[in-house]
C-alpha cells in the first residue's frame, strides 16, 4: 500500500457483507487507504469479546491499490487485534467500526460490538469512531448518513481525540438538523426470557425486552439529541473508574 496516505483499519459487529460496512468503506476511501476486517458473520453484542478457545482465521476477499478486504471468524476486537498484530504492514492511523444498522445509544454502549472495535483501537493509541444509523433494516438508506461520517471523521483527523477515548456516533433516520455533543442517557434494558419449547418437549428461551430511558425528556443526552433529529456524538473513556464514587469510600473503613 502507498504510505503517503493515511491507513485507515475499518470493522463492523453486522458482518462482512452488512450494507452499513460498505457503506463506511466508501467513504473512508475518500480519506485514505483502506483495510477492512470484518467478521465472516453477524456479531452483534459482543461488546469487548475477544476469541480463547479456538484458532481465529482470517481470509483475504478482495485486494487493490489503495484497499485490501478480510473476513475474520472472530468477534469485531478479534478484528482489531488481527489487524494491529498480524494482516497490517504498518500501524493504522485510525480505527473506524460500523456504519452499525440500529442505533448504540446510552447503555447500549455496553453491549454493543461496534463500540467494542472503536474501544480496542483506542487502547492502542490510534483515533477510533464508531458509527451507528438508527434504522435496523438489512437495506438501509445510508445516503445522508455518509456526509456526516465524513464531517466527523475529518473532525477528528484535524483535532485527534485524547489518549484512551473513542467516539460513540449515532445518526438519526431521515433529515439531519444538525451535530450535538452530549453524554449518553441514563436508562438500561429491561430484558426477559421467553420461554419455549421445542417439538421434543424440551425448553429453550429467547432474549427479549424493552429499553427504559431514565431521562426521556433532558437535553443534552444522546436519545434527547436523536429525538431533535441530530446526530449525537459522545466522547467514551475506557476508564470506567467512578471518580465521585472513589471520593466518597475515602471515608469508609475497612
Amino acid at each position: 500500500m502507498m504510505n503517503d496516505r493515511p491507513l485507515i483499519l475499518v470493522t463492523n459487529d453486522d458482518g462482512i457483507y452488512a450494507k452499513g460496512l460498505s457503506e463506511l468503506t466508501e467513504v473512508m476511501r475518500l480519506f485514505g487507504d483502506v483495510v477492512v476486517i470484518a467478521p465472516e458473520a453477524a456479531m452483534s453484542g459482543m461488546s469487548n469479546a475477544i476469541t480463547t478457545g479456538k484458532p481465529l482465521r482470517a481470509s483475504k476477499l478482495e485486494e487493490e491499490e489503495g484497499y485490501v478486504e478480510y473476513k475474520c471468524s472472530g468477534t469485531p476486537v478479534d478484528c482489531i487485534k488481527m489487524g494491529f498484530n498480524q494482516l497490517l504492514d504498518r500501524r493504522p492511523d485510525f480505527v473506524v467500526s460500523g456504519i452499525n444498522h440500529g442505533a448504540n445509544t446510552s447503555v447500549s454502549v455496553v453491549y454493543s460490538g461496534t463500540m467494542g472495535a472503536a474501544m480496542e483501537g483506542c487502547l492502542h493509541g490510534v483515533p477510533s469512531i464508531g458509527f451507528s444509523l438508527c434504522d435496523f433494516d438489512a437495506d438501509a438508506d445510508f445516503t445522508r448518513a455518509k456526509m456526516w461520517v465524513a464531517r466527523i471523521f475529518q473532525a477528528v483527523a484535524q483535532n485527534g481525540l485524547p489518549q484512551f477515548t473513542c467516539l460513540n456516533v449515532n445518526i438519526p433516520q431521515g433529515e439531519v438538523r444538525g451535530i450535538q455533543l452530549c453524554r449518553q442517557a441514563a436508562g438500561k434494558w429491561v430484558e426477559e426470557m421467553e420461554k419455549r419449547t421445542d417439538p421434543h418437549q424440551k425448553d429453550y428461551y429467547w432474549l427479549s425486552g424493552y429499553f427504559k430511558n431514565f431521562e426521556p425528556d433532558t437535553p443534552g443526552t444522546d436519545m434527547h439529541a436523536l429525538e431533535d433529529q441530530k446526530v449525537s456524538v459522545v466522547p467514551v473513556s475506557v476508564d470506567m473508574t467512578c471518580f465521585n464514587t472513589l471520593e466518597k469510600m475515602n471515608s469508609w473503613q475497612f
